[in-house]
């Protein structure tokens, strides 16, 4: 069975959160869930970091947009990665130490 490219920019992100000391969690969109919740919550050196994964064209949704800027509202980080900017993640989990 061939992966989604959305799949794919998912298990690079996973590999990288592996390999740099990130705690994270992926929150399945169930009927008990909230929807839009982004794909990735994570913890890194005591920062909140919310990422949500897109692949190709794909654009974020309302309800997707509201929970990343509710995040940021919050003061925490809240990001879209795809494969153009998926290089730059490294980047961004180091200055948030």
């Amino acid at each position: 069975m061939a992966s989604t490219p959305e799949a794919l920019v998912k298990k690079r992100i996973r590999k990288i959160l592996d390999t740099t000391s990130t705690y994270y969690a992926m929150p399945i969109g169930t009927g008990y869930g909230n929807s839009g919740v982004p794909d990735f919550l994570c913890c890194t050196n005591g920062h909140f970091l919310a990422i949500e994964a897109k692949a190709g064209k794909g654009k974020t949704t309302a309800l997707q947009d509201a929970h990343l800027d509710r995040i940021r509202d919050a003061g925490g980080t809240a990001v879209v990665i795809n494969e153009q900017n998926i290089d730059q993640l490294p980047d961004m989990l180091e200055k948030l130490k």
